[in-house]
């Protein structure tokens, strides 16, 4: 009925009526997402009367309430078939401000005709096949690209730029082309790249390194969401980029992951968008090439060195000792790097373990980027190993049992999905230096034999990759305990009684008779055969 209402209304009336009945549709409608079948002729109707009004010359107001129930009802793949044509795409393309000859955004009160065109422009792309091949044909991609140009550092006009990242993002997901597109013709790297600068307000220090306000205000909603989408797009346009093949590929990598760096030690409006926000760092950083992620850590600035040596200073005489672990603990400094963005990484990685669910989506990127990282940079690696495999002290406890992180991996080494155990042993090998003996200290024979066995090193030895040569060194405690540890379950075992303490002289003698017994009967069965 109220198709019918409104699908009266766009055909016959004025301007003003149109805007009215279609304001009420889309009010009653706004959360519907399910239509039924047997409205569906009305609907396509209703769709093809909007676009016809939306080339006539009507008021502002009158365009975004024909865009609003035009969203809505392109919900419905069916109605699309219809009324997706090349015609109808330009139409939106028009009110989007997504043709070349548009040279600026100077009017405001079309921005909200533009953020409803791109809205009904992402269904509509996501819900048609045809809407996708007419996208190529009328080479969307490079027009997104030109509207994200002309936003370049306007921040009032960030609902534009997420919907047109969030169509860049769905193009590039839809068609591989386009990626390449986006990636060599469109330049896409570096302007997403600079569309993130532009929502984090970056501040460069440095070629590589961004000044950070640890007590500035969390990102607003509006620039947490654009930064977002920012990232989806960026990990299509750079999916295949694991290996870098040129200098100038080599910079913008490096340029953006000492962005993605500043957007781990950020915050958004809401712990939730925060760990979305890393989430989606996260991913992009695992297509970055192994290479380019040195600049996630970063020597101290003047005001950190002061601060470390103001540190020790204040420690009395006699912890000198503990210094570095104190050091380490308060400001993720090691080794006269700064390990901020490592230890978000460390901290997202527990906070998904913890969550117990979805480990395969959720875990496993961050604990490969982790274990690459940790392979290919030192100082990573070696933080990472103080922080997650801590000198052993007390070992009564078996590894998967406790509430630390070496404890909660060793769990995740026998879980029933194959890629999450895999990577969580691999992980834990690459911290010891693919070095057997190191790994059994820390895991137990047990938990590790699934990796060993996989890796052909059962026997012992070590992987196949070169790590330096600087030896873990073992604490009293563990040193002492050593003997009595159970290499099977790694933890330390009492002695077990010698039962033939206990017994009288027949009985051992009993016993004595009955094994000679038995071995008697074995031999005189093996003669048999």
């Amino acid at each position: 009925m109220d198709e019918e209402r409104a699908l009266y209304i766009v055909r016959a009336g004025e301007a003003g009526a149109i805007e009215r009945v279609l304001r009420d549709y889309s009010d009653k409608h706004r959360a519907t997402f399910k239509f039924e079948s047997t409205d569906e002729d009305k609907r396509k109707k209703l769709c093809e009367g909007i676009f016809k009004v939306l080339i006539k010359d009507i008021p502002t107001t009158c365009q975004v309430s024909c865009l609003e129930v035009l969203r809505i009802l392109s919900r419905d793949k069916k109605v699309l078939v219809p009324v997706t044509t090349k015609e109808n795409m330009q139409i939106l393309l028009r009110l989007a401000k997504l043709n070349e000859l548009d040279d600026s955004l100077e009017k405001v009160s079309e921005f909200p005709v533009i953020v409803e065109s791109l809205k009904c422009l992402c269904n509509i792309v996501f819900n048609s096949q045809m809407a996708q091949q007419l996208s190529l044909e009328l080479n969307l991609a490079a027009k997104l690209c030109n509207l994200l140009r002309k936003c370049k550092d306007r921040k009032f006009i960030n609902d534009i730029k997420c919907f047109d990242l969030r169509l860049l993002f769905l193009l590039s997901l839809l068609h591989t082309d386009i990626r390449s597109q986006l990636r060599y013709e469109l330049q896409g790297l570096p302007l997403l790249t600079q569309v993130l600068e532009s929502a984090f307000s970056i501040k460069w220090t440095d070629e590589y390194e961004s000044a950070i306000d640890h007590n500035g205000p969390p990102l607003s909603p509006q620039e947490t969401d654009c930064a977002i989408e920012a990232l989806k797009a960026l990990f299509n346009v750079t999916v295949d980029s694991w290996k870098v093949h040129k200098e100038s590929d080599s910079h913008q990598f490096r340029v953006m992951a000492a962005v993605l760096r500043h957007c781990l030690l950020i915050v958004g409006p809401t712990e939730d968008k925060t760990e979305e926000l890393h989430s989606n760092a996260v991913n992009l950083l695992s297509n970055v090439p192994v290479s380019c992620l040195d600049v996630l850590i970063c020597p101290l600035t003047h005001e950190e060195t002061a601060q470390e040596a103001t540190t020790l200073d204040e420690l009395p005489s006699n912890k000198t000792a503990e210094k570095e672990t104190v050091l380490k603990n308060n400001t993720m400094v090691y080794n006269g790097m700064n390990m901020e963005a490592i230890h978000v990484l460390l901290s997202f990685m527990e906070k998904r373990i913890d969550k117990g669910s979805s480990y395969r989506e959720g875990l496993t990127p961050v604990l490969s980027l982790l274990t690459e990282c940790s392979r290919a940079h030192r100082n990573i690696r070696k933080f990472l190993k103080d922080q997650v495999l801590p000198p052993l002290r007390d070992v009564t406890n078996r590894p998967e049992v406790g509430s630390t992180v070496r404890n909660k991996l060793v769990r995740l080494m026998t879980h029933v999905d194959l890629g999450v155990k895999q990577i969580a042993a691999e992980f834990l090998f690459v911290l010891c230096k693919e070095r057997v003996d190191s790994l059994l200290k820390y895991t137990g024979y047990g938990n590790a034999a699934g990796l060993l066995a996989a890796r052909g090193l059962l026997a012992g030895g070590r992987g196949d990759n070169w790590y330096s040569e600087d030896e873990d060194t073992d604490t009293e405690e563990y040193k002492n305990a050593k003997p009595n540890i159970n290499l099977i379950t790694g933890h330390l075992e009492e002695p077990m009684p010698n039962p033939i303490d206990e017994m009288t002289e027949e009985q051992k003698e009993y016993e004595a008779m009955k094994l000679v017994n038995m071995l008697d009967k074995l031999s005189r069965g093996i003669h048999i055969f």
